[in-house]
């Protein structure tokens, strides 16, 4: 009997510490922000972080000033998660769109661009597409993107 009841607990033991355990937001976005310096380590990359937790890199610095919220952008960008794997781009034109339509991460990073500047941003899951995910982006993935804002009106 003591072997059953043991052999259930140590079942029991295991289910529960097997199961995938939510983070807090702000337990998120450290675990985001440490993968994001792992990353930029790992290539052996210095990158400006801001308040809210983005990792960025200007890599040419364009002219023309910075584009606001209201603002429409016109951008090339190439969007890919930490490993590297590609999961959007612009190929051929442009992508136009207004500013304050797209996620966070964007919001925040395209105005420390200027017009025909060019950066590359590691931004927190919460700043993408947070615990919910979208499309072929998991809940709770910290996103690499490279942009170049071609035009803002």
């Amino acid at each position: 009997m003591r072997f059953l009841t043991l052999s259930f607990f140590l079942m029991v033991l295991a289910v529960l510490t097997a199961c995938n355990k939510d983070l807090s937001p702000s337990e998120q976005l450290a675990k985001d922000i440490e993968d994001i310096k792992a990353e930029l380590a790992r290539q052996n990359l210095t990158a400006t972080e801001t308040a809210s937790g983005i990792h960025y890199i200007i890599t040419a610095g364009g002219s023309g000033g910075s584009p606001n919220s209201q603002s429409t952008i016109t951008a090339f960008y190439k969007g890919e998660f930490l490993n590297g794997a590609i999961f959007d781009q612009t190929t051929g034109s442009p992508f136009k769109t207004k500013l304050n339509e797209l996620i966070q991460g964007w919001q925040e990073g395209i105005p420390l661009l200027q017009k025909g500047g060019k950066g590359r941003f590691w931004i927190p899951s919460a700043l993408c597409y947070g615990p919910s995910g979208r499309g072929p982006i998991p809940p709770n993935t910290p996103l690499y993107f490279e942009i170049e804002l071609v035009d803002f009106q």
